[in-house]
């Protein structure tokens, strides 16, 4: 089942990693694509997004002494 499978720290973080990346995409794109107040306000409800996910990555990292960085949860998923 997805909740146990999101017991791990490692696949929380790896999950919160990933969204932080689409909702950065997106905040891009929508500076790019979309005209006017439609796009400065997309964008900046995106980004404003991505930070918030970021500081809640971080302050769940700060809770986890054995956590070292997404880079060694993609490492181990790979072996």
């Amino acid at each position: 089942m997805v909740v146990d499978q999101l017991q791990d720290f490692g696949a929380r973080s790896l999950v919160t990693h990933a969204l932080m990346a689409l909702s950065l995409v997106g905040a891009i794109a929508a500076a790019l694509f979309l005209d006017g107040e439609t796009g400065r306000i997309s964008f900046v409800a995106l980004l404003n997004f991505t930070a918030g996910l970021w500081v809640c990555q971080s302050i769940h990292a700060l809770g986890n002494p054995d956590y070292r960085g997404i880079i060694s949860v993609v490492r181990s998923n790979d072996s």
